[in-house]
C-alpha cells in the first residue's frame, strides 16, 4: 500500500464566523457580516497541505447531515483521503461559533456535536501507521482526550507526531499531555497556549517542551513580540537552536481564524520538503499571511505556484 504523507486526527467543525467591531465582555454589538465555513483545527491544516500536494488523509467523525457532507465535500476537492472519517447517524456534525473584530481578536464557543462520539473503535489504527506523521488536534470531551492517548500507544515508533494542542489541551497542563508530548517530533503552540501550559513566556516554556521529549517546538506570536532586542512573529527551538522569524510582510487582517493552523500547514510543508527550521517557520508564516487575508480558515489557503512565488518575493534577496 502506499503511504500517506500526514494523517490527521482532531475534531471536525463548521466555523460560525460573525465578524463584529468588538468583543464584549457584556452589552451590545453590531454584527456586520457572517458566514459558515468548514473548520477544525487539525483539519484545516491537512487542508492546507493537500492543496499544496501532499498526499494526507484524515480520521474523524462528522454528523450524517449537511454540514458533514459540506466537510467531506471540501476536504475532497482538495484531495484529502476521507475514506477513514466516520458518519455518526443521529448526531449533529460539530460547530464554532467564532466572534472576530476589527482589532484581530477571537472568541471562540464549540459546540462539538458528532465528535463527542468519536471512539477507539471508530480508527484505523492500520491505516495510521501507513502515515509517515500523524498530525494532533484537540477534542473537548475527555473520552476522545483517552482515544488519542490510546493511539500513541498504539503508534509506530517510526511515525512522526506532530502536535497542535490548542486553549483546550493546553489547559490540561504538562502532566497531562506527558505521553503525547513524548512522542511528539514538533509541537505548535501559540504564546498564550505555551504561557496556559507550562506557566513560563515562550523561550522558558519551550525549553521545558523540549525537556518533555519534543524534538521541536513553534510558537506564533500573533502580530509580534519582542525577544533579544527583536521582533519576531514566531519563535522556533530545538535542542540545539533557535530561530526568530522575523516579521517580512504586513497583510491586512481579513479574519484570523486558523492562522495558527495555516502556519503550521506551511511548516509542515518546509519539513516535508527537507527545510531547515528557520525556513520552515518563515514558509509557515508567508502562509499565516494568505490565509488572514481572506475570511474563513482556508478560504485563503496558497497553492504550490502561490506559496513559492510570494517566499521567493519576500526571501530570496535575503
Amino acid at each position: 500500500m502506499s503511504t500517506i504523507a500526514v494523517i490527521g486526527l482532531g475534531a471536525l467543525n463548521i466555523d460560525h464566523i460573525y465578524n463584529v467591531e468588538r468583543i464584549l465582555s457584556e452589552g451590545e454589538a453590531v454584527v456586520s457580516s457572517a458566514a459558515s465555513f468548514p473548520g477544525g483545527s487539525a483539519a484545516n491544516t491537512l487542508y492546507g497541505l493537500a492543496k499544496l500536494g501532499v498526499k494526507t488523509g484524515f480520521a474523524g467523525v462528522v454528523g450524517a447531515d449537511a454540514e458533514g457532507k459540506v466537510l467531506l465535500s471540501d476536504f475532497q476537492k482538495a484531495g484529502v483521503d476521507t475514506s477513514r472519517i466516520s458518519i455518526k447517524h443521529g448526531a449533529k456534525t460539530g460547530s464554532v461559533v467564532c466572534l472576530s473584530d476589527s482589532a484581530g481578536r477571537r472568541a471562540l464557543y464549540v459546540m462539538p456535536g458528532a465528535n463527542n462520539m468519536l471512539a477507539i473503535d471508530d480508527l484505523d489504527l492500520d491505516y495510521i501507521n501507513r502515515a509517515e506523521m500523524l498530525h494532533l488536534s484537540s477534542f473537548v470531551n475527555d473520552n476522545q482526550f483517552q482515544v488519542m492517548l490510546e493511539v500513541i500507544k498504539k503508534l509506530g515508533l517510526s511515525i512522526k507526531v506532530s502536535f497542535s494542542p490548542g486553549a483546550l489541551y493546553a489547559a490540561r497542563g504538562l502532566g497531562a499531555l506527558a505521553p503525547i508530548l513524548a512522542r511528539t517530533y514538533v509541537l505548535f503552540v501559540n504564546h498564550s497556549e505555551m504561557q496556559q501550559l507550562t506557566g513560563k513566556d515562550f523561550a522558558a516554556g519551550a525549553e521545558i517542551c523540549l525537556e518533555q521529549g519534543c524534538q521541536i517546538v513553534a510558537v506564533t506570536l500573533g502580530k509580534g513580540a519582542s525577544y533579544k532586542n527583536a521582533m519576531a512573529t514566531a519563535y522556533i527551538r530545538d535542542g540545539n537552536n533557535e530561530y526568530l522569524i522575523k516579521p517580512a510582510s504586513q497583510t491586512k487582517a481579513q479574519d484570523t481564524t486558523g492562522a495558527g493552523d495555516a502556519f503550521t500547514t506551511g511548516f509542515l510543508y518546509g519539513l516535508i520538503k527537507g527545510k531547515g527550521l528557520k525556513e520552515c517557520g518563515q514558509l509557515g508564516d508567508v502562509t499565516a499571511q494568505f490565509s488572514i487575508s481572506k475570511i474563513g480558515a482556508r478560504a485563503g489557503l496558497p497553492t504550490t505556484a502561490e506559496l513559492a512565488r510570494r517566499y521567493g518575493e519576500l526571501y530570496s534577496q535575503r
